[in-house]
């Protein structure tokens, strides 16, 4: 690589639709939050002919980062395709926001991508999400190369973040993680500091200075040669290691000499494979200029080094009844499969879904089969609906290109699909398919809200489906044990993106309030209690009396009535009555509002009259016979308590320990695994971790992750109990 030249590919650096799935490049951008991802695709764009020199698109918006959200909340928050055209081959560059509330827009990324380039900032390092990141990656086999940004920073050393980026991605084999270039750096500044102005190619021996911000290719000095050629043999070394051919390593160390057009070719099959892994440096051009540092190398490695969509395998797909179907590799001939990557709303066009195709051709006018299961925990119902394509884009910036068609292994967006949701699959309307739905993080930051006026209550039950139908790391909630709506998400950010999204897209304005776990109540010892209703004014009166006793039981055990009624002195007809109606108030709390539960409710003896007695009369009774008996006995509130299961790195795993012990949770043990890492599992108070989510990672610097789920309800200790009735007098 480097070896050719390249002119300005003017118009043609504006992808429409690819003509096979050979001449498409589907990456995806990922790191940290400020790590340079959206200033690098812009720079790719502009040294692809796509933006004019001042870096705009044609209307004068920014390629990426359009969205007037964005700009608010100065950074990505949402997957942004931008595709570019270089030699021939139609690069989709999938832009995702760095900060971690947003990884549902990352997985969508991934998900649509074939490679993945690891953008780095050499002022920063490699955090400890972007290593769990490639981890996950590498797990699925995705081909990788890594993007060192930031080289204008005062101290930014290439070479030290080469050897940081071999430590933390190379795992057992740090050789596979290589500079395929080295800086080229200019005179020093007054500070000390030499700015990057070019870089040498290891390979092919040449220099290729950007200082005039275009590519300028020559021959290094003679002093410049030793360099070169120390990293050179590591690099040769690296690329050969990784070789199908098994013969050129013994070749090598014999004194063999590798010739560049052969190891070029070894270097794109091991970077294809996802077994070596490239460092490469870019930065953006200087105002006026048409390249930024490295654009061109960065644009030749995926274009001739990683895949092309008939190297990815086929997804899985079944029939919407769950019957296993086989999918051939990314053929335009093939049945139509593809996959709504992600939804968003626009003002004037409507509904717009991105969508990758997997096998067939999508085309404008289709009638297809849109189909989506597995999201009903998090407010999607599963559906099944026949929908007609509108018109097919191409998006870059603001601007949709029309597009006729969409091949096998091309993107492209779909407007005014009405049932289309983030994770769907659309197939052919007499073949209907169903792609597996890929792994999505659970949204654990509860957002309690409520419409802020009447007019808004209208609107906000639309606005909220339509914000869970656009990002499926969204669960929305209707509570009816504490009457709220409760919209999960997965942080703070996340959760000002939603409701800001809200205001401006639905017009839905609404006011957060302190979210309310599911409480409930039970007895403390036994208790009797007696019923009476009794009321005669005029006409038909009611009558009923009746004498129960309240036990409690052990967790879990809900609500058990017995009936000991002896002599028929609460006649057959009218026992039901009685339960229906403690059953009623049971729901309702008999202290402070909160469902009761595990009690045993014997019902003993009553009265009854033989023309005033009723079904309504002895439900009233059985009710009031429950209020008494609480009324004599001690109320132990319940609150739930959540099995949690941390995993976090072995540097924190003290501090996490400490910190669940402060929220009243009993750590279970602890279980060693791969990486490092550390899986803690306890039991926790859910009133103790409300906002958990955002508590752990600041507590891990971003590295740990937790799940939980719903173990039990268990006795309040009293002083809690106390505190919280008193807030509650407070707020009444």
């Amino acid at each position: 690589m480097g070896d050719k030249a390249h002119t300005h590919p003017g118009a043609a650096g504006r992808a429409t639709a690819a003509d096979h799935p050979a001449s498409v490049r589907n990456v995806v951008l990922v790191g940290h939050s400020g790590s340079g991802k959206t200033t690098l695709v812009e720079a790719l764009a502009l040294t692809a002919g796509a933006l004019n020199r001042a870096g705009r698109v044609e209307d004068g918006g920014c390629v990426s980062d359009y969205d007037e959200l964005e700009h608010r909340q100065q950074r990505s928050v949402q997957l942004s395709l931008v595709p570019v055209e270089w030699d021939g081959i139609k690069v989709n560059l999938l832009d995702t926001p760095g900060y971690a509330d947003f990884v549902g827009e990352l997985r969508a990324g991934l998900r649509a991508a074939d490679a993945a380039l690891f953008v780095v900032s050499a002022s920063d390092g490699v955090d400890g999400s972007t290593r769990m990141l490639w981890e996950e990656c590498a797990a699925v086999g995705m081909p990788r190369a890594i993007v060192v940004t930031h080289l204008e920073a005062a101290r930014a050393d290439f070479e030290e973040m080469t050897r940081i980026c071999a430590e933390a991605f190379g795992g057992d084999d740090p050789d596979a993680v290589l500079p395929l270039y080295l800086p080229l750096h200019g005179p020093p500044a007054p500070d000390g500091h030499a700015p990057v102005t070019g870089l040498t190619g290891l390979l092919t021996r040449k220099l290729f200075d950007y200082a005039s911000g275009e590519r300028v290719e020559s021959e290094p000095g003679e002093e410049q040669l030793p360099r070169i050629d120390e990293a050179r043999s590591m690099l040769i070394e690296g690329i050969i290691s990784e070789s199908e051919d098994e013969t050129l390593m013994e070749r090598y160390l014999g004194g063999e000499q590798v010739d560049v057009k052969t190891l070029i070719e070894d270097l794109e099959r091991a970077v294809a494979r996802g077994v070596f892994f490239p460092v490469l440096a870019a930065a953006p051009a200087p105002e006026g200029a048409r390249q930024g540092l490295g654009t061109v190398e960065l644009l030749e490695l995926v274009t001739r080094g990683f895949p092309t969509p008939l190297e990815r395998a086929a997804p899985r797909v079944t029939t919407p009844g769950g019957v296993p179907r086989e999918l051939r590799t990314c053929d335009p001939e093939e049945s139509l499969v593809a996959e709504v990557v992600k939804t968003s709303s626009d003002p004037y066009v409507g509904r717009i879904s991105l969508v990758r195709v997997f096998s067939g051709t999508l085309r404008a006018d289709q009638t297809v089969h849109v189909s989506g299961h597995g999201l009903a925990d998090r407010g999607h119902e599963d559906h099944d609906v026949d929908e007609r394509i509108g018109a097919l884009s191409t998006p870059f910036g603001k601007q949709q290109r029309p597009v006729s068609h969409v091949i096998a292994g091309d993107m492209a967006c779909v407007a005014k699909l009405s049932r289309a949701e983030t994770g769907d699959t659309i197939s052919a309307k007499d073949d209907p398919l169903l792609m597996d739905p890929w792994e999505m993080p659970d949204p654990l930051l509860p957002l309690a809200i409520q419409a802020h006026s009447k007019p808004d209550e209208d609107k906000l039950s639309q606005g909220l489906a339509r914000l869970v139908a656009e990002d499926p790391t969204m669960r929305l909630e209707q509570n009816q044990d504490t009457r709220q709506v409760v919209l999960w998400c997965l942080g703070e950010a996340h959760a000002d993106v939603a409701l800001e999204r809200l205001r401006s897209r639905y017009g839905v304005q609404v006011d957060v309030v302190p979210h309310r776990v599911s409480l409930r109540e039970t007895f403390g010892g036994r208790a009797a209690g007696r019923g009476r209703h009794v009321k005669q004014s005029g006409g038909h009166g009611q009558y009923a009396i009746c004498e129960i006793e309240v036990e409690p039981l052990p967790g879990g055990s809900g609500i058990e009535f017995v009936d000991k009624v002896v002599g028929g002195a609460v006649p057959r007809q009218f026992i039901p009555s009685v339960e229906k109606g403690v059953r009623a108030q049971a729901a309702k709390g008999v202290a402070a509002g909160h469902p009761l539960i595990d009690v045993r409710v014997t019902l003993l003896d009553g009265k009854a009259h033989s023309v005033d007695s009723s079904d309504a009369a002895f439900q009233t009774a059985g009710a009031l016979a429950l209020r008494e008996a609480a009324a004599e006995a001690r109320i132990h509130l319940l609150e739930p308590v959540a099995e949690v299961s941390v995993l976090v790195g072995d540097d924190y795993v003290g501090a996490v320990m400490s910190d669940l012990s402060g929220r009243r949770g009993k750590v279970l043990g602890t279980e060693q695994t791969s990486g490092g890492r550390t899986v803690i599992r306890a039991e926790v108070p859910e009133m103790e971790i409300g906002r958990y989510a955002v508590d752990l990672r600041s507590l891990s610097h971003g590295t740990a992750r937790f799940d939980r789920r719903y173990a039990r309800h268990e006795p309040m200790p009293q002083q809690v109990a106390e505190r919280l009735r008193e807030e509650l007098r407070a707020a009444s």
